[in-house]
């Protein structure tokens, strides 16, 4: 007979196998975080992407048309037919005047077709008692150049330019006052005289006759 106990009793198959544990997935696409996304840019970056050829060139644009306004007003200033410039000697006679310790003679007074187109001085940049130069430059009626320059200094570079290497040629009556004529290494005209310590020039590649009346047409500077 067989056993009937309980220790003889055979396990049935569905107790053989062990027990499986209750596993949850988690979606990891759920929780993981997203890779794939590109992280908001900055203020600076997206105002740097947006700032294109496109828009450089229509901030600019103010600008050049500012630029091409003021080239324009000066060409519309300057003409073609006529290159010579004025300018107006009148400040720097009065600096010169001011600073230099002679009396300080200048042209005055002359005629029509006289165009002042040069001047200098070295006024602004002496001390009391230091010498004081003097120059002016005139485009002529005869479409020459004609030159003054007044200086205590008889070593000044702008007199030592003219009478250096010059060669006596005479003397000449202009308005009452007796100039040394002179023919400069350049080959021009030069008249010179001295008054109240200073030396005083007129010369220029200007006809003998215009070099005369610049001469007479010194006076003393009034302001």
């Amino acid at each position: 007979m067989p056993d009937t106990g309980q220790d003889g009793q055979q396990p049935r198959p569905d107790q053989t196998r062990p027990a499986q544990t209750s596993v949850t997935t988690t979606d990891a696409a759920s929780t993981a975080p997203a890779t794939g996304a590109s992280p908001a840019a900055s203020p600076a970056v997206d105002r740097m992407h947006r700032f294109t050829s496109a828009n450089m060139i229509r901030s600019l644009l103010p600008l050049l048309v500012i630029c091409l306004v003021i080239v324009g007003i000066t060409a519309l200033r300057q003409n073609p037919s006529d290159p010579v410039r004025d300018v107006d000697p009148t400040s720097a006679q009065r600096a010169a005047a001011e600073r230099a310790d002679y009396a300080l003679l200048v042209p005055t007074d002359l005629p029509d077709g006289w165009r002042p187109t040069s001047v200098r001085t070295n006024a602004g940049s002496v001390r009391a008692g230091d010498a004081v130069t003097l120059e002016i430059g005139w485009f002529t009626p005869g479409e020459e150049y004609a030159g003054y320059v007044v200086s205590d200094d008889p070593a000044a570079s702008a007199v030592a330019d003219v009478l250096e290497g010059a060669t006596a040629d005479g003397s000449e009556q202009v308005g009452g006052q007796t100039w040394e004529r002179l023919d400069t290494q350049r080959g021009e005209t030069a008249l010179t005289r001295v008054e109240d310590g200073a030396t005083l020039v007129v010369t220029g590649s200007a006809t003998e006759e215009e070099l005369a009346t610049l001469a007479g047409s010194l006076e003393p500077y009034a302001p």
